[in-house]
């Protein structure tokens, strides 16, 4: 069954590579083709799932062969249990219905092979890290999905004015190619943390295979935890690189601006694949830090769980603040999943803050990863339609959209009140999930969870209010003036919009017994591998959690639909009514104040200190060996010139033959026979040869 999972990466890897010959043979030939290998490697990732159930004589199945004979052998494999076959599946599923989406959105796109092979470049890439068997393999994975987000972010490099994201005037814009570069460049920041802290694993660990590292946790951990310091170091070092990766605060500032890219892009991008990466990684590590603490009695492996969980709690609460605010309908989009990617780091980081939940709190991260994988793919699908018929990316510019996109609306509503957690919807599960665990370890990061319930509620009614409900806003009506098609897309766009509803409303039926399915599996793989406890667990004693959730969905549903949808209440009233909610309001409009502290510290503080090592340090020195340095040689020289051309060249070819001439060859001149001077001369360099033999026998006797 391992082919399976080879083809899963080379499916869509060949697909990218033949585009440009696909592109030569007629357009359609290439769109359809590029979908072609994606539904491939979809496919080829279903035929996983019967290995889901667990069977102790099936899986881990791991799959390789020798890459690299240095004084270690490194393999080049594939690794298959339980957790990578959920990613497997979320990431080539979803982004092939995100390609079937493309068919229509991107049509006429004259930049659209260059598309196409970015697109399936980074789901095999994707891929790739999902089913690596080791730490480097996953690595080159992680590095290409990030290398392909560039490109994507980037994809209108040329800097149209109609592709600019920001504002409106005088909130600064940022174009598609600054974009890019802020991405590439905010996530190899961790990139470069991560990488050493792979390195220091495989020094006290001998390998970087996943499946030696578990079974030889038992002996590395405690070397490690002989050196004072190391493992909170780690822990630090492997979670840096996730936090860039899945945009989790502080570097979750790169995402946003994420949206200057496609929407399709944006979809990718923020429900089935990059994002998700971190949350993968971190999901690996969980049960080595888990045994690291409460086997093997490491206290500095408990500091693991403390950063996720409360790095996740943070994230959650800061970004879904950040999105109440946002005019730009793709940007509330990114901010919600930056805000629910926290809540799957919450889930995991507190799997292991009590010993009796390690499970719970595992199966709700990946839980909540696959369902909002799901709705969150659709909302980005929907809002790609709105923002096709609508030509503006500012929720202002919308309203009353609903009597235009029927379809949109609805599928958008399904997704939009599975973000909510509205039961029975699989947000309502996956969120649930995460609080019992929440409040079965840590109080106040459950209380820290509840009012992102809230907060989620209320942008997500006023994103919806804002673009389908209410009047039409002077943008609607101008495209409706010059006769703009106001409707739905294609049958790909919107088809893809449903066939994702459908699945959600699916997956909130079968909420429950979804939630006991990735339970068993991931219990299996993960925990009974390392011999981990895993007693008293079980959601038991906590019926009061979903009433307070769907409370706290209200608490933040009812005044937003006053002040979005009905339009009882005016947002700007009430902000010129009350100052400090309108300070309040122009803080979260900042963005807390973070984007700005960064441009000024980091941007402006390197532009900054780029000039003074110019003018101060570079100058200088530029000056000091250019100038002076080389006026000193050129002056020395002529001191050096003047004294061999003068003294020197006076000695060597006047004095000193005159004064031979005079002293010896004077006086032995008559001593020469008349009939000439030659073999008197060779008589003297005879003698002078002997005497220098002589001395040299001598000098040699006495050693």
């Amino acid at each position: 069954m391992a082919k399976f999972a080879w083809l899963c990466i080379f499916f869509p890897l060949i697909g990218a590579l033949i585009t440009p010959a696909l592109s030569r043979i007629h357009p359609k030939v290439r769109d359809y083709g590029a979908v072609f290998f994606s539904f491939l490697a979809a496919l080829a990732s279903m035929q996983l799932i019967p290995l889901f159930f667990p069977h102790p004589s099936v899986l881990p199945i791991e799959s390789s062969f020798e890459w690299l004979s240095v004084p270690f052998i490194m393999e080049f494999g594939v690794l298959i249990d339980h957790l990578s076959i959920i990613l497997g599946n979320v990431v080539a599923i979803i982004s092939f219905i995100i390609m079937v989406f493309s068919l229509g959105y991107m049509k006429g796109d004259l930049s659209v092979t260059r598309y196409w092979i970015f697109m399936n470049l980074f789901i095999a890439s994707m891929l790739l890290l999902v089913f690596a068997n080791n730490l480097l393999l996953f690595f080159i994975g992680w590095k290409l999905v990030g290398l392909c987000s560039w490109g994507l972010i980037g994809y209108y490099y040329k800097d149209e004015r109609e592709y600019w994201i920001g504002g409106p005037s005088p909130t600064p814009f940022w174009t598609p190619s600054r974009a890019g570069l802020k991405a590439l460049i905010v996530t190899g920041v961790g990139d470069v943390f991560l990488l050493a802290g792979i390195l220091v694993i495989f020094y006290f660990g001998g390998s970087l295979n996943f499946l030696e590292l578990y079974k030889t946790v038992p002996s590395w951990i405690p070397k490690m935890a002989e050196f004072p310091g190391l493992i909170l170091l780690v822990s630090l070092l492997l979670i840096a690189g996730p936090i860039g990766k899945s945009a989790q605060f502080p570097l979750h500032e790169w995402l946003p601006e994420a949206m200057a890219g496609p929407t399709t892009v944006s979809a990718l991008i923020h429900a089935a694949t990059m994002v998700k990466s971190g949350v993968y990684f971190i999901a690996r590590l969980v049960p080595i830090f888990y045994y690291g603490y409460w086997v093997a009695g490491c206290n500095e492996a408990y500091s693991f769980f403390l950063l996720v969980a409360w790095i996740g709690g943070i994230t959650a609460f800061v970004a879904g603040t950040q999105g109440m605010v946002s005019l730009e309908l793709k940007k509330v989009m990114a901010y919600s999943t930056v805000s629910q990617i926290g809540y799957m780091w919450l889930g995991l980081g507190i799997a292991g803050l009590s010993g009796l939940i390690l499970v719970d709190g595992l199966t709700a991260g990946i839980f909540h990863l696959v369902s909002h994988a799901l709705f969150k793919a659709c909302l980005f699908l929907c809002v790609g339609s709105v923002l096709h018929t609508v030509h503006s990316i500012y929720m202002p510019d919308m309203g009353s959209l609903r009597k235009y996109l029927p379809y949109t609306w609805v599928f958008m509503m399904v997704a939009a009140l599975s973000l909510m957690g509205f039961p029975p919807l699989p947000g309502f599960w996956s969120k649930d999930a995460v609080l019992i665990s929440t409040l079965k370890a840590n109080g106040p990061l459950f209380l820290m969870a509840l009012v992102c319930v809230a907060i989620t509620s209320f942008y997500t009614v006023r994103f919806m209010g804002m673009v389908f409900h209410g009047d039409e806003s002077e943008n609607v009506k101008n495209l409706k003036k010059k006769g703009a098609h106001l409707g739905e897309g294609s049958w790909t766009m919107w088809g893809s919009c449903g066939l994702l509803a459908v699945m959600i409303i699916l997956m909130g039926v079968l909420g429950p017994r979804v939630e006991n399915f990735l339970r068993e599996g991931l219990e299996y793989s993960m925990v009974r591998p390392l011999h981990l406890p895993i007693k008293g667990e079980g959601h038991s004693g906590h019926h009061i959690v979903p009433i307070l959730s769907v409370l706290f969905v209200l608490i933040g549903a009812v005044p937003s639909y006053f002040l979005y949808v009905s339009r009882k209440l005016g947002p700007d009233k009430l902000l010129a009514k009350y100052p400090t909610l309108k300070g309040f309001h122009k803080f979260l409009w900042n963005r807390w104040h973070i984007e700005g502290f960064y441009n000024r510290f980091w941007v402006g503080g390197s532009i900054k200190l780029s000039g003074i090592v110019a003018n101060r340090i570079e100058n200088s020195l530029d000056k000091a060996y250019h100038t002076r340095l080389v006026n000193g040689i050129i002056k020395l020289g002529g001191y050096v010139v003047w004294f061999i051309e003068n003294p020197l060249d006076r000695f060597y070819h006047s004095e000193l033959p005159d004064l031979v001439k005079k002293r010896v060859y004077n006086k032995i001149k008559p001593l020469q026979p008349y009939y000439g001077e030659s073999p008197q001369n060779i008589g003297y360099i005879l003698i002078l040869l002997m005497l220098f033999i002589l001395f040299l026998i001598f000098i040699f006797s006495k050693q």
